[in-house]
C-alpha cells in the first residue's frame, strides 16, 4: 500500500509518502498565501522523490491548519491525532509530546497505540509559539540556526524577556540593545520564556517518562534544553521534527485504505 499525508502548517508545509510501513518520501516548504498551493507543492516534491505520481498514491488525508482546503485528500484529520500516531511511529514508548509549532503549541498525552488521551493548547498569542523565536532571530539579525546554540553562550546573565507578550518581548529587545546587552544574553532570555509558557501545557496533561517534542522549535537546542531542565526528561526527537504530523495522517491513511480494503474483500466473498 502508498498512502500519503499532507499537513499545511502555519509556516510550513509537509508531505510524507508511505509504503506499507516505511517512509519512502518527504518535503518541506514555507508555506505560502494559498495553502492549496503549499499542499501541491510539497507533494509534488515527495512524489519527485519517491519517482512516483499523484495516481500512485491510494489514500492521501491532511492534517494541520490549512487540511480543509488540501483538494486532493479523501480525508482530514486534525493534527493533534496526526502527531500524536507520527510521534508513536517514531517512538513505540512515547507517552508525552510537546508539539511546538509556527503559530501554537500542544502539549499531548497518548496510550500505548498512540492515541490521544489528553491534550491542552496554549492561546493564539505567538509568545507560545514558532513565531516569536522569527521575531527574535529578526530583531537580534541572527539566524535561526544560530539563535539556539547561542542561547547557550550566556556571556553576563540571562536578560529576562516577558513570556506572556511578544509585543512586549520586542519592546525588550529593544531596550537591551540599545543599554548594550550581549546578543546571547538576550536569546536566552527568549529561549527561557518560550521554554516558561509551554511547560504549563505539559502540567496539564501529565508529565510522563517517554517524552517527545515534534515542530520546528524541536530544532532549537536552546529551547529544547530548557524544556527538558523543566519536566526532568530527555526530550526524543526525530530526524526531521517538523514531518511527524504528515506521517502521522500518511499512518492514518494506511489504516483507512487497509478498512477499505477489507470491506471489499468482505462483500466481494459475500
Amino acid at each position: 500500500m502508498i498512502t500519503a499525508g499532507i499537513d499545511v502548517g502555519s509556516l510550513t508545509g509537509k508531505a510524507v509518502i508511505l509504503k506499507d510501513n516505511e517512509i519512502m518520501a518527504w518535503s518541506l516548504v514555507p508555506t505560502g498565501p494559498d495553502s492549496s498551493e503549499t499542499a501541491k507543492e510539497a507533494m509534488n516534491i515527495a512524489l519527485q522523490k519517491a519517482q512516483l505520481s499523484i495516481d500512485d498514491i491510494e489514500y492521501i488525508v491532511s492534517t494541520g491548519y490549512g487540511r480543509i482546503v488540501v483538494p486532493f485528500a479523501q480525508k482530514n484529520i486534525t493534527e493533534i491525532s496526526c502527531h500524536a500516531k507520527g510521534a508513536h511511529w517514531f517512538f513505540p514508548n512515547v507517552s508525552l509530546i510537546l508539539d511546538m509549532g509556527g503559530q501554537d503549541c500542544k502539549g499531548i498525552s497518548c496510550n500505548d497505540t498512540g492515541k490521544v488521551t489528553n491534550f491542552a493548547m496554549n492561546d493564539k498569542c505567538a509568545a507560545g509559539a514558532g513565531r516569536s523565536m522569527e521575531i527574535m532571530s529578526e530583531l537580534l539579525e541572527t539566524s535561526l540556526d544560530e539563535l539556539g546554540d547561542n542561547s547557550l553562550d550566556i556571556k553576563d546573565k540571562l536578560a529576562p524577556l516577558s513570556s506572556t507578550c511578544v509585543v512586549f518581548a520586542r519592546s525588550e529587545v529593544l531596550s537591551y540593545l540599545h543599554d548594550g546587552v550581549h546578543k546571547n544574553d538576550i536569546m536566552a532570555g527568549a529561549c527561557a520564556a518560550l521554554a516558561h509558557r509551554v511547560y504549563p501545557l505539559l502540567k496539564r496533561v501529565g508529565i510522563k517518562k517517554e517524552f517527545v517534542i515534534s515542530g520546528g522549535i524541536a530544532k532549537n537546542i536552546g529551547v529544547v534544553k530548557r524544556v527538558e531542565e523543566k519536566v526532568g526528561l530527555k526530550a526524543n526527537i526525530c530526524f526531521e521534527p517538523q514531518i511527524v504530523g504528515a506521517l502521522g495522517a500518511s499512518i492514518f491513511a494506511k489504516e483507512r485504505l487497509a478498512k477499505q480494503k477489507k470491506k471489499k474483500k468482505r462483500k466481494a466473498g459475500d
